[in-house]
């Protein structure tokens, strides 16, 4: 009805494996830490690179859009800090890391008015 001692002995003595099973158990761990590394870390880190670069390189008369969802111009580019003119005469001085896109810009639309 019980197990005998000497039954439970020699179950215990064959769990204790060597160092091969011990990776085997704990490559899942590293499979799932590579994997979050490559579909998360990495491509986060790129994002933030090509940001850093995108406001390195703002200009004036650059057309910026803020993270608030603001559109303006910019009039001033200081180290840290930008003059962002968001109306005729309205210009504010946003901190370089709240820009979220800098719009290229490009050649002018023709008018919709049709010249006969």
């Amino acid at each position: 009805m019980f197990a005998t001692p000497a039954f439970a002995q020699t179950a215990g003595a064959a769990a204790g494996g060597g160092p091969q099973e011990m990776l085997m158990q704990f490559l899942p761990l590293i499979g799932l830490v590579v994997l979050f590394y490559f579909l998360m870390i990495r491509p986060q880190q790129q994002r933030m690179k090509t940001h850093q670069a995108m406001i390195s390189n703002v200009k004036r008369n650059d057309i910026v859009v803020l993270n608030s969802g603001v559109i303006g111009k910019v009039v001033r580019v200081e180290d840290k800090e930008v003059g962002v003119e968001i109306a005729q005469g309205v210009s504010v001085k946003v901190v370089k890391s709240m820009i979220s896109d800098v719009r290229v810009k490009g050649e002018p639309a023709p008018a919709n008015d049709s010249k006969a």
